[in-house]
């Protein structure tokens, strides 16, 4: 069930529970208490927008405030931002660099969509009783191992190796998601040095020795693949995903503030219709000239030459309804498994799908 937007760009851009209910414990498992989300990473070298989420002077009325990340979960958006004639109101527009900001922002009411990772918005909905709703999943997995040395094929070849890997994952999703893969393919995360470092530093490290391994999300990936030849792409970790667990890694979504859906639901509508179709066009190969050129001005690449190879990997997608529910409800309850604080503490009920039940 596909549907992309047309938004206008009004603000400076530079980078359920429902009350009385708690979250859903998976079968032969006890519910720990909900906590505080962990986040999928997003290129944290994007500048965010100077734009202060909470200042509604020009969203009076029905126009939505809408908040997206610099990163791939944001990408989709882009053509979105370019348009104000796509049948959907002008909407005051945010990028920001971390799903922190986004979670804080929805929670506050201060914008009412958003793009946000996957687990952050389950977290999100324990945290608030409910207070948004998942409209669709937009983005599939986007994460890379990438060595400069020709020594990692699999999962199991990282098995006493050192991986960089953006500080801003430690105990966050990217870490759950690989801890995961490497138990599931025999190998005791214990078995591989991670070293927690910024992007940048990443960078150096791999840019300046002769060998290295690191993990990194697109767009990062793919300005480190642009930047030195001799680095290679080792592993998808959504091919490795889907080979151990035969479903896709759905890590990024579109949510709603549950309010904001009650009372507006024909702008939740036309969000959705105009959404997709800049999905649909960020995505088709034929627009590719055009839709670089937007991801770059919006800064959710560095430059048009990264934005370019960074698209067809970003697994730009636009999934609602009940395939939406149970992709997600697989992933959750894998991520229970693992961390149940990086949901909230549970799996969320059917009133946090939107259009489902």
């Amino acid at each position: 069930m596909k549907r992309t937007l047309s938004v206008f760009l009004t603000a400076a851009l530079a980078l359920s529970l429902l009350a009385g209910c708690g979250p859903k414990t998976p079968a032969g498992t006890s519910s720990s208490a909900p906590g505080t989300s962990s986040s999928q990473p997003e290129d944290s070298s994007q500048p965010g927008s100077s734009s202060q989420p909470g200042d509604t002077s020009a969203a009076s009325g029905p126009t939505p405030r809408l908040m997206v990340l610099s990163g791939p979960t944001g990408v989709g958006a882009a053509k979105l931002m370019a348009n104000a004639d796509d049948g959907f109101p002008s909407a005051i527009v945010e990028v920001v660099t971390d799903n922190t900001q986004v979670q804080t922002a929805l929670a506050n009411k201060d914008v009412d969509i958003a793009a946000i990772a996957t687990n952050a918005a389950a977290a999100l909905y324990a945290k608030t009783d409910g207070g948004i709703q998942v409209l669709a999943v937009n983005t599939l997995g986007v994460l890379y191992i990438l060595e400069k040395g020709d020594t990692v094929h699999s999962i199991a070849d990282l098995a006493g190796k050192t991986l960089y890997a953006p500080s801003n994952t430690k105990g966050a999703n990217p870490e759950h998601i690989l801890n995961h893969l490497l138990e599931g393919n025999g190998v005791d995360p214990s078995e591989v040095n991670i070293e927690w470092l910024t992007p940048q530093e990443i960078t150096v490290k791999m840019t300046s020795s002769d060998a290295g391994l690191c993990m990194l999300p697109i767009p990062a990936a793919t300005a480190l693949l642009v930047k030195d030849s001799g680095i290679r792409e080792a592993i998808s970790l959504s091919d490795a995903w889907e080979d151990l667990e035969d479903s896709p890694l759905p890590m990024g979504c579109v949510v709603a503030r549950t309010e904001y859906i009650k009372e507006n639901p024909q702008e939740v509508e036309a969000f959705l219709a105009a959404y997709e179709k800049s999905i649909d066009y960020i995505s088709d190969p034929a627009n590719s000239a055009d839709a670089s050129a937007l991801v770059a001005q919006y800064e959710f690449a560095p430059n048009t030459k990264v934005a370019e190879k960074a698209i067809p990997q970003c697994s730009l997608t636009f999934i609602t309804g009940p395939e939406m529910k149970a992709m997600l409800e697989d992933y959750y309850t894998i991520l229970f498994q693992v961390e149940p604080k990086s949901i909230g503490g549970g799996l969320p009920f059917d009133s946090f799908y939107y259009g489902v039940g």
